[in-house]
């Protein structure tokens, strides 16, 4: 059968169509391709839908907001008012209040403070106030902001209370935050003078002022300052605001709250006032440093007679109290407090605040610290720098010093940060960072011996170079071999940097950070030689460890921590650290015999102090631009460094100079009453015992012709300040320690000028209270040159050790020619 189409044809029959193969084929290709759109048919297709879209939306809306309009004006129609004078009315009711919620929009959007009102919002940017007291008890100064809120509302005098109210917003009981009537009031009384003569603020909005905002004039802050009254309004009593006010207000000369200004002002508390004072107090509100009464008494006492006044148009006092009040006195202490220890204040303030936040307890605004100051070292230490700088000063073009005095444990018990607080406050004895030169190297000799040296172990003093650094010795010569303790006593350079070669840098960093210097170290070839920088704070904490036997210490000052009420919130004893073991006690012991011969017959000899055990080590950086000295006995570790802030070189000063000497005269002054203690390694001998035994008489012979004791009970309990006029002769010798008695019966003290080896040098009589200078006696140049010129003739003209070497040898040729050429000259310079 033939297949047919639905029209019964077969496709050959069908019309328009040619028989055949070729139209076969062609039919075929015709078939399997379909017909392709254009792109840009696609794009107006997609066109026309979405705008037919659109208009079918937009119509539909139409048709919905009629109907709405429709719906909501039939809704209308059942509250159309008629009438002209009606419908005026209403319509200016109507616009009134949609202008109204607008404007409230708008203000709201314009006047939000920026305060989320989350977490402790009443002590957000709030200042500490730290009142700060020596070991005693006895406040020596304060710190951050003066503040107490301790008092509370009821013990506050109500005649203070009621001079703030009239003052500053008498209607504060009666309004919700924003007075608007005496808003009004004040607008109108301010438009009649043609300037400001009232304030429109209450008393809610100034405390919110005090507490979230800047204190600068703009409507926007008056807006904000309406907003937060509302929202302490909501949240505070009105007692609460009141004795917030009272306690956050600043009133003058760094002083906040009326506790912490009656205090200032008028000595004492604000329970004790009078109605005068506390008039004077809630005049302070207005402009603290304009009504100051210890500046500006007259004014001061003016703006209490307003408040007064004030008082009595409000009716809280009457007539005869107010005259009454003006009659009481008023005894103005303010700014008449004695010379603080400034520099020990500040780190304390700057320990204090550590120790709150470590121990979680910043919320404490208002706290009382008991420190570890003793204030007559404090006083002393302050004395000595200050003198030294002053008598020598300018001989070693020296301009700043800074000495930090503490116990082997760690209390620090005097802090001097420089020659004068008041022309500059930083602090150089714990900020500044100053190379210790060879103050350092006791570190690297306790490194050696931690690595098997002893202190009589051998090691070469000669030239050593590392890359292109070569260090020298201070005196350009070397030594040969020399003992460990010879080279560390004579402060020999190339010793040290030797051990550094063998022992490796690492080791010497561990043994520093182990005695507790906390000061970044570079491992630099000239690490040993102390090209790094410390404080002197730091540093005198890490020789602590050699004081203590080998326990790391933290340097502290704060002892306890007490709020304003009395309750211990931390004790040192209880919450501090510990003291660790870090250090090996025999090789401390070992480091301490060595550098217990530093004074006697090393670098520091003129720190000798013969009547207790010491140890020290001096220090002196390139060019002379810092010297050093650090030592420490069983009672004290204290470190002086002396130099120039621009870091420029002082004129050849060392460390056995100047710090060498003002170190005698404090730690004389600082051990006068107390007995020797030995060191770790080094006992107390006989020679320590028998001049403590003449320090005791000395002060009982100062006591018997004085014929007033500075201290009760046994002589040695008369007091450090009974021999601030003594020199170590009347210290060492009993002899001279009974002539000093003696001469002191007649108003003259002897003082007697000692060399630690070779006894009683020189003697002179110098008047009690008076300091003569020594006239020195001028020797016959002449006679000196003769003498001079014969001892070139001498056999025994060499003070240079033997020479061990061929090197040494002929350093010690060259230095008897330099001399026996200076004495030539010297000789026949006369004949010019």
């Amino acid at each position: 059968m033939t297949d047919r189409e639905p029209n019964g044809m077969t496709p050959s029959e069908q019309p328009g169509q040619t028989h055949g193969p070729a139209s076969e084929d062609s039919g075929k290709k015709a078939s399997a391709r379909p017909r392709r759109r254009g792109v840009l048919a696609m794009i107006l297709d997609a066109f026309w839908m979405l705008d037919s879209w659109f208009s079918a939306a937009l119509y539909s809306a139409r048709v919905l907001l009629r109907r709405g309009w429709l719906a909501y004006a039939s809704f209308l129609e059942r509250f159309r008012v008629r009438g002209f004078f009606k419908r005026f009315l209403v319509d200016i009711v109507d616009d009134g209040l949609t202008f109204s919620l607008a404007f409230a929009f708008v203000l709201v959007a314009f006047a939000l403070p920026p305060f989320s009102g989350e977490g402790d919002v009443w002590n957000n940017n709030r200042q500490y106030a730290v009142t700060i007291t020596d070991e005693n008890g006895n406040i020596i100064g304060r710190r951050g902001i003066r503040q107490d809120d301790a008092v509370p509302l009821e013990e506050i005098p109500p005649h203070l209370i009621k001079a703030v109210l009239a003052t500053e917003d008498a209607r504060f009981y009666d309004h919700f935050g924003v007075d608007v009537i005496g808003t009004l009031r004040a607008a109108v009384a301010n438009a009649k003078a043609q300037g400001i003569v009232q304030g429109g603020s209450t008393l809610t909005q100034q405390l919110a002022k005090n507490l979230f905002l800047t204190p600068e004039r703009s409507f926007r802050r008056k807006i904000h300052e309406a907003f937060l009254a509302l929202w302490i309004e909501a949240r505070l009593s009105k007692d609460e605001i009141l004795k917030m006010y009272l306690d956050r207000s600043y009133l003058g000369a760094g002083n906040y709250g009326v506790e912490a200004a009656a205090q200032f002002y008028f000595g004492k508390s604000v329970r004790d006032i009078n109605m005068h004072e506390a008039a004077i107090l809630a005049g302070l509100f207005k402009a603290p440093s304009k009504y100051a009464p210890h500046l500006h008494k007259e004014a001061a006492l003016a703006r209490a007679s307003v408040v007064l006044a004030r008082m009595r148009d409000a009716g809280f006092i009457s007539p005869g109290e107010m005259l009454k009040a003006l009659r009481q006195p008023v005894h103005v202490v303010g700014g008449k407090q004695d010379t603080t220890p400034d520099h020990f204040l500040d780190w304390v303030y700057r320990e204090t605040i550590e120790t709150l936040k470590e121990h979680s307890l910043e919320k404490n605004f208002v706290v009382e610290v008991k420190t570890t100051m003793d204030p007559a070292l404090q006083r002393k230490a302050a004395e000595v720098i200050r003198e030294a700088l002053a008598r020598d000063g300018k001989r070693y073009r020296a301009s700043q010093g800074a000495l930090v005095a503490l116990t082997p444990e760690g209390a620090v018990k005097a802090i001097v940060g420089g020659r004068d607080y008041e022309s500059s406050q930083f602090n150089r004895a714990t900020d500044a960072m100053r190379q210790p030169g060879s103050a350092f190297k006791p570190f690297v000799y306790l490194a050696a011996l931690m690595h098997g040296y002893k202190p009589n172990s051998l090691i070469d003093d000669a030239p050593i170079t590392i890359g292109r650094w070569t260090p020298h010795n201070y005196s350009r010569r070397y030594h040969g071999r020399v003992t460990l303790t010879t080279a560390l006593v004579h402060s020999y350079n190339t010793v040290p940097v030797r051990l550094m070669t063998r022992i490796g840098r690492k080791a010497i960093i561990e043994a520093a950070r182990k005695a507790g210097l906390t000061s970044p170290i570079r491992p630099v070839p000239s690490m040993p030689l102390g090209s790094n920088e410390v404080t002197v704070l730091d540093i005198t904490a890490a020789y602590a460890a050699f004081a203590n036997g080998g326990k790391r210490i933290t340097p502290y000052t704060v002892l306890e921590i007490r709020r304003p009420d009395g309750t211990l919130i931390y004790s040192r004893a209880s919450d501090g650290p510990v003291p660790e073991q870090t250090l090996p006690r025999d090789k401390v012991e070992q480091l301490n015999r060595m550098l217990s011969l530093v004074p006697i017959k090393g670098t520091a000899r003129r720190a000798f102090l013969g009547f207790t055990p010491q140890a020290g080590k001096t220090g002196t950086t390139s060019s002379y631009r810092d010297a050093w000295f650090i030592g420490y006995t069983g009672h004290l570790v204290t470190g002086i460094w002396f130099g120039n802030d621009d870091y420029t070189p002082t004129r050849r000063m060392t460390g056995g100079s100047l710090p060498a000497q003002t170190w005698k005269e404090f730690m004389t002054y600082a051990l006068a009453d107390k007995p020797p203690l030995p060191l770790p390694g080094v006992p107390v001998s006989k020679d320590h015992r028998k001049a403590y035994a003449a320090l005791r008489e000395t002060l009982k012979g100062l006591r018997g012709s004085t014929g007033s004791s500075p201290a009760t009970g046994d002589a040695a309990q008369a007091g450090p300040d009974a021999v601030a006029a003594l020199s170590e002769g009347d210290i060492l010798l009993s002899a001279g320690a009974t002539a000093a008695g003696v001469a002191a019966a007649k108003g003259v003290s002897r003082k007697l000028n000692v060399h630690p080896r070779k006894g009683v040098k020189t003697a002179a009589l110098q008047k009690s209270g008076k300091r003569r200078k020594l006239r020195r006696v001028r020797k016959d140049p002449v006679v000196s040159t003769l003498r001079n010129m014969f001892s070139l003739f001498r056999t025994d003209n060499r003070r240079v050790r033997p020479a061990r070497n061929f090197r040494a040898r002929n350093d010690a040729r060259r230095t008897r020619a330099r001399r026996n050429a200076r004495k030539v000259r010297k000789f026949w310079s006369i004949f010019r």
